[in-house]
C-alpha cells in the first residue's frame, strides 16, 4: 500500500466523479481504504430513526467515503491543484511539497 498524502483538515479539488470541480475541506481519511470524506461531496440521504434526542426523526444528508484517487491538493501557496512530493527535513521527518511551486505542506 502506499503512502497516503492527503491528511484531515487539507484543501482538495474533486478531479472524477458527479462532483467535479468542486473544491473542500478533508472531514476524515481512511488510510486502510484509501477513502477521503470531503465536507459537502458525495452526499446521500439517511433515514434517521426517532430517538430521545431526536422525536422528529426523518432524512439527514451524510457525506460518504471517496477513492483519494479522485481528488487533488490544493497548494495553500499557489492555490493551484497539485500533486504532492515527499522528501526529508534535518531532522529526518518527511516533509510534503507541492510539485508546481515547490512550497512545503505544515
Amino acid at each position: 500500500m502506499a503512502k497516503f498524502r492527503i491528511r484531515k483538515g487539507d484543501k482538495v479539488v474533486v478531479i472524477a466523479g458527479k462532483d467535479k470541480g468542486k473544491e473542500s475541506r478533508v472531514l476524515r481519511a481512511y488510510p486502510q481504504r484509501e477513502r477521503v470524506v470531503c465536507e459537502h461531496i458525495a452526499v446521500a440521504k439517511k433515514a434517521v430513526r426517532p430517538t430521545q434526542q431526536n422525536q422528529k426523526g426523518g432524512f439527514r444528508d451524510m457525506e460518504l467515503p471517496i477513492h483519494v484517487s479522485n481528488v487533488m491538493l490544493v497548494c495553500p501557496k499557489c492555490n493551484k491543484p497539485t500533486r504532492v512530493g515527499i522528501k526529508r527535513a534535518d531532522d529526518g521527518a518527511r516533509v510534503r511539497l507541492c510539485k508546481v511551486c515547490g512550497a512545503e505542506f505544515e
